[in-house]
């Protein structure tokens, strides 16, 4: 019998609730790194298990004191590095209902209304983000989504899908050839400003990963990709899969997907698309063009966890044919047959990912969806871009900085001059713990990248982080504060930022302003 009763659950549940909503409420009070070092916590906590259990009000009081202060504050508002991973109270209330079912989803017949919800769920997401209908469940073709755990996992899964698929058709079409020759000569392609994880899938699916050369807006052409695929040709190898990106990992980039699908398409190579944070945008009618080409791709992937307000784990996995990866995957045992399999509605999900069980996601899934509707999550991601844009408006006030890049909710900067100079700024900043930031790299240039993250970023936490920016650049530099730039007040004083002002005049302002500083400096 378990060491806790319902009434005690009621009350832990209870305390818990509470202090998760007073640590969201209160986040902006705490540095957003830890003052810790590493192996802190092996020094507090014991080396064995205890014997007896504990009451729940002395293990969350030992929480408090040992392991919050060692987290990274990722819900904090002053969290801009990486991509967000940004949740919602109505989805930690899935988490926990969920939690509480106890379901595990690998069959229909296991939890129907798992299953269905699901396929439900990933219909609502690709509607909303305006997929090619291919890809949904619904348009009477073979197309069908999953919820996977992340991006990770999803691009392995598609670079095994498109490997069995090419094993398949090439010992078809090379009968002099043995599987292991076969295997033995698979290639595949990505993007050298793809994500870590794509170069990681090759590896683990045993398959040669080419990272091509984006340009210089770090952008993959279909000529680059062409180069290469004809090259290996020539050599023996097999093409078997691209995995292109829509939101690369260090700026943002999408590769051009209107050359590559082509391409993709005429040469029985599979088509993966990562859009593990961009892909939030394709609901936006005015970013429509990111997603241009997409009906060309094979299997496409979305991050909830990042932008649609679904903590994490939550990846949306869609294929324009999902009997592929089901004829890839299949492995069957009496004991998991049941009279419903076989069914598009109803689908067994094991078959469609890498291990047996999974968990009930869809559920903090539907409660999200259902709770803030169409229309608010539409309006949340305008409102995240628009306070990108404010910082942007405040480096390009500033004429010691330049901006390399800005899109969606990500703004890339550097200071100008040696690469030294962001780096040490970089630096300080870090070591202060206010505003976390990461860098990237840009035509070769050193630079750092502000992304809009946490669960409830406002216009004041875009005004803290560029005070921070300005005042330990101000210091790096041995400057006068107003020599250089102007400050957030005197912007603040000449209306740029006024919501009801029109662009046009924003944009006035904002030329002014800088060649006041040019002026100045």
């Amino acid at each position: 019998m378990a060491n806790m009763d319902i009434n005690e659950f009621r009350e832990f549940g209870r305390a818990a609730i509470d202090f998760v909503a007073d640590y969201l409420e209160n986040i902006r009070e705490r540095d957003v790194l830890p003052s810790v070092e590493p192996g802190y916590l092996h020094d507090l906590l014991a080396t064995e298990m205890p014997e007896q259990g504990e009451d729940w009000r002395s293990i969350m009081e030992e929480f408090k004191r040992t392991i919050l202060p060692g987290l990274t504050h990722w819900q904090s508002p002053h969290f801009h590095a990486f991509y967000p991973s940004q949740t919602s109270y109505s989805s930690i209330v899935g988490e926990t209902i969920a939690a509480g079912l106890g379901v595990v989803g690998f069959s229909w017949i296991c939890s129907p209304a798992c299953t269905e919800l699901e396929v439900i769920m990933m219909n609502w997401i690709g509607k909303l983000l305006n997929l090619p209908q291919c890809f949904l469940n619904c348009d009477g073709g073979n197309g069908g989504g999953i919820i996977q755990g992340s991006a990770s996992e999803s691009t392995f899964v598609a670079v095994l899908v498109a490997r069995e698929q090419a094993v398949r058709r090439l010992k078809l079409e090379h009968p002099e050839l043995t599987e292991a020759e076969i295997r033995g000569r698979l290639v595949a392609y990505t993007s050298d400003q793809s994500n870590s994880s794509v170069e990681k899938s090759g590896i683990l699916g045993a398959i040669k990963m080419r990272l091509l050369p984006a340009d210089d807006d770090c952008v993959l052409r279909g000529k680059t990709l062409i180069k290469a695929v004809e090259e290996d040709k020539a050599n023996g190898l097999f093409p078997v899969i691209m995995v292109a990106t829509l939101g690369t990992t260090g700026t943002c980039a999408y590769d051009n997907l209107e050359e590559i699908g082509p391409y993709c398409n005429d040469n029985n190579m599979w088509l993966h698309v990562d859009a593990a944070y961009a892909g939030a945008s394709f609901c936006l009618p005015e970013y429509a063009w990111i997603k241009k080409g997409l009906e060309t791709a094979d299997s496409v992937i979305f991050n909830l966890h990042k932008w649609l307000f679904v903590n994490f784990d939550c990846c949306a996995m869609w294929f324009k044919d999902a009997g592929k990866i089901t004829e890839a995957f299949s492995v069957d045992r009496i004991y998991l047959q049941h009279q419903y399999q076989g069914q598009s509605k109803a689908p067994d999900y094991r078959h469609w990912q890498i291990q047996l069980g999974r968990r009930f996601r869809s559920l903090k899934v539907y409660i999200t969806l259902k709770t803030m509707g169409a229309e608010k999550i539409r309006s949340l991601i305008r409102f995240h871009i628009s306070l990108a844009q404010k910082f942007e408006q405040y480096v390009r006030t500033d004429n010691r900085f330049e901006v390399t890049s800005s899109t969606l909710a990500l703004i890339c900067f550097r200071l100008k001059g040696e690469d030294s100079l962001s780096k040490e700024l970089l630096d300080n900043i870090t070591k202060r713990k206010k505003v976390f930031m990461i860098p990237a790299t840009y035509q070769g240039k050193f630079i750092l990248r502000f992304m809009i993250a946490g669960i409830d970023p406002q216009p004041e936490d875009i005004d803290y982080a560029w005070n921070e920016v300005k005042t330990q650049t101000d210091l790096l530099l041995g400057v006068d504060n107003n020599a250089n730039s102007l400050s957030i007040k005197d912007i603040m004083q000449q209306e740029v930022f006024e919501k009801e002002k029109p662009i046009e005049k924003v944009t006035e302002s904002l030329s002014g302003i800088m060649v006041a500083n040019e002026k100045a400096h």
